[in-house]
């Protein structure tokens, strides 16, 4: 069984994205050499990556981009090199390199993609997935960045759950620049 886990950032106040859907608010404190070797380390992880549309929208018109390579150039080579998928059932194609488009059901490709033989898989921002796979205990682990900012509004990852979601903290990491990594498994 692949392992399933979600990493986002959120602020202080429970939000993975703004009110107008953007998360440029992350970016401040990037640039730490601490903090910049563990997001480097953690993006060769080496697994598949899921992708709701708009997050995926988002991802490939940055990361296969000069830019992305100037600014972030191990991340790059990780995420433009990894397998990806694609929840949708609007797109039409998925052009980003090593992207699979699936528009199934979301639940029963989640199951078909877990019970595959090969490395783990991480959902990257891509909110409604994650609330989604949540109500169905597919998560196997929450990894979050918690940045220093509050934004009074925006939308959770964990918005409209149907019920509360009990996790216990596995791992957690301090940063020079304000950023605290949190790890929590289901209980």
């Amino acid at each position: 069984m692949r392992p399933l886990i979600v990493f986002n950032h959120i602020t202080l106040d429970g939000y993975f994205v703004d009110a107008q859907g953007a998360m440029s608010w992350a970016q401040p404190g990037n640039d730490d050499p601490e903090y910049a070797a563990f997001v480097a380390e953690n993006s060769s992880g080496g697994g598949t990556l899921l992708f709701g549309r708009v997050t995926y929208a988002m991802m490939a018109s940055y990361w296969p981009t000069p830019i992305a390579d100037q600014h972030m150039p191990v991340v790059a080579k990780s995420m433009n090199a990894a397998p990806k998928v694609v929840f949708s059932h609007t797109l039409n194609e998925a052009t980003w390199n090593n992207t699979r488009l699936l528009k199934g059901d979301l639940l029963d490709e989640v199951r078909k993609l877990k019970a595959e033989s090969g490395p783990g898989m991480c959902i990257l921002g891509s909110g409604s997935i994650v609330a989604q796979l949540a109500a169905h205990n597919l998560i196997d682990e929450y990894q979050m960045v918690i940045d220093p900012i509050a934004l009074g509004s925006g939308r959770s990852m964990f918005h409209c759950i149907p019920a509360p979601l009990r996790l216990k903290l596995s791992k957690s990491r301090t940063f020079k620049n304000g950023k605290v990594f949190l790890s929590y498994l289901p209980t």
